[in-house]
């Protein structure tokens, strides 16, 4: 499932994303011959001189920055520039492609001025370029920071202007009823894995090229050639879900090329989890976040009419299910796209009052606000290919970041088990990874995220009960990432903490980027405000 901000979609799985790791056990592999091994470091070791090199051209030639293109959406004075980094490393003379940037100035003096501060928020598959908006658009918990740093936002390769890859006609893409995610036959399971064997083979045929390229090694040589093109000598980086993975894998590459990192909503970085252990785990922490809605909804009961036990919630949302799935709501809108527009209730409790009122609605005899919320719009083209894109470089970035079972039996009863206690996401999950067990490029291994010479004690935000990235994957890296600090949000469990209004970590936040100021020891604090209907 995707670790940011879901995009109004219907997918062959819904629009979730989770993965699940096929247990590698240290002794249960043959360990690889000396030659194997050697032959890794020399790639590696030829990587490693390709980011060099890149990375000297892009500091001697800087970003050319103008006014941005008007059809991005980016307003003065936020100015745009492009970035060129090779497709390959190991070939940085090969072929070249080109990556979106953009920032806005410190607001604050120039003798204020701390360099710039990097964003990703996550995917694989977001965009950055709205970062620099936090700005314009005076996001009150960014007056601060913004006062000391340029805010720089890119597109990742692959991603929106760079070099965007897709593996699916995007108006076929968004296309509506898709089918129901949770399978009642085998025949159901069949036309599921030959649509997932179908959009892995639509990838190879339409992005060929960039996908064996599409790893999030290659994302984070990317960045340290825009902290290069940028005139850093060391990077300032905040990343956000799939973005902790992103600066983990950079911390562990270019360790001394980090001045301070914040990593908020983090992925377990382990080997083991990459990928497909991390989806089924986001399978179990989904349904405990929606079960947490639920009760709100129901404890809300005044405003919504909906019940007021969670048992009662949840037989109105099986309810809408069942009759979405007998005949789709406005023609469109089936379970598949009701998982598609609700699970963003789980993601983030500022979706809580939305999710709950269209479901209020419907009740009441409304079936439009179902459609209006759930179905697609084939009108809103620019949305549907950047709706695609998103999909098809999480799929190319998680497919080729590491090995992925190629058994179906395997899928089939990891998913069955946990879709008895966890029937919320896990099926539509599975099946928006399964084109990974069919991937058409060589799988890669992921890398060790570990601390290196020069790493910065990295500051760590994560909430209790986050449902896209559980919380044991902030433990994880906290204990791999020697003098970071973990700061923990309470009861709460919404995804991307660092925006929401907390002082308590907004606070430790700002101290962190502006005087590099860590507490002696790791924080607890208590949650943001709930949600009022």
């Amino acid at each position: 499932m995707k670790r940011h901000r879901p995009t109004r979609r219907a997918t062959a799985f819904g629009s979730a994303g989770v993965l699940v790791t096929a247990t590698l056990i240290a002794g249960a592999v043959a360990a690889p011959t000396a030659n194997a091994s050697a032959g890794a470091r020399h790639g590696q070791d030829r990587e490693a001189r390709g980011v060099a090199i890149a990375a000297a051209r892009a500091e001697k030639a800087g970003i050319d920055w103008q006014d941005c293109p008007a059809d991005w959406g980016l307003e003065k004075p936020i100015q745009c520039g492009w970035v060129t980094v090779p497709l390959d490393y190991a070939k940085p003379n090969g072929k070249q492609i080109k990556l979106a940037v953009d920032r806005i100035g410190n607001t604050g003096t120039p003798a204020e001025r701390q360099g710039a501060l990097v964003y990703n928020p996550g995917g694989p598959g977001g965009s950055g370029l709205r970062f620099p908006r936090r700005v314009t658009t005076k996001a009150p918990v960014w007056v601060n920071t913004s006062k000391a740093y340029d805010f720089v936002g890119f597109d990742p390769r692959g991603v929106g202007h760079s070099t965007p890859i897709s593996c699916i006609d995007p108006q076929e893409f968004v296309k509506a009823p898709k089918m129901d995610p949770v399978p009642d036959s085998e025949a159901d399971k069949l036309a599921q894995r030959k649509l997932a064997r179908e959009y892995a083979e639509g990838c190879y045929q339409r992005s060929g090229e960039m996908l064996p390229h599409m790893t999030t090694p290659n994302s984070a040589r990317d960045l340290d050639v825009i902290r290069a093109a940028l005139g850093e000598k060391k990077l300032n980086f905040l990343g956000v879900s799939y973005g902790t993975y992103f600066g983990a894998v950079y911390g562990t590459l270019f360790p001394g090329h980090v001045r301070r990192m914040v990593v908020d909503s983090v992925v377990n970085p382990s080997r083991e989890n990459i990928w497909y252990e991390a989806n089924l785990g986001q399978d179990v922490a989904f349904e405990k976040r929606w079960n947490d809605w639920q009760d709100w909804v129901a404890a809300n009961d005044a405003a919504f009419h909906l019940g007021t036990t969670r048992a009662e919630i949840q037989a109105k949302w099986l309810e809408l299910r069942a009759t979405a799935k007998k005949s789709p709501i406005g023609g469109v809108v089936g379970p598949a796209e009701l998982i598609g527009f609700f699970q963003s209730a789980p993601y983030y409790d500022s979706a809580w009052v939305s999710t709950a009122t269209v479901l209020s609605k419907y009740f009441a005899g409304d079936t439009q606000a179902v459609v209006d919320a759930a179905a697609p719009d084939m009108s809103d083209t620019a949305g549907n290919i950047a709706s695609e894109n998103g999909n098809a470089v999480y799929t190319a970035v998680e497919c080729t970041d590491a090995k992925w079972p190629t058994s179906w039996k395997k899928w089939d009863r990891d998913n069955t088990r946990l879709h008895k206690d966890y029937p919320f996401l896990t099926w539509a999950n599975a099946w928006m990874n399964l084109p990974c067990a069919t991937w058409p490029v060589k799988q890669q291994t992921p890398v060790d995220v570990k601390t290196g010479k020069g790493l910065p004690g990295v500051l760590i935000v994560q909430s209790e009960r986050d449902a896209a990235t559980p919380y044991g994957g902030a433990v994880e890296l906290h204990k791999r990432f020697k003098g970071s600090r973990l700061i923990t949000e309470k009861d709460a469990g919404s995804h991307g903490v660092t925006s929401l209004v907390n002082p308590c970590i907004n606070e430790r936040v700002d101290a962190y980027l502006l005087s590099g100021k860590l507490d002696a020891a790791d924080v607890t604090c208590g949650p943001h405000a709930t949600p009022k209907p």
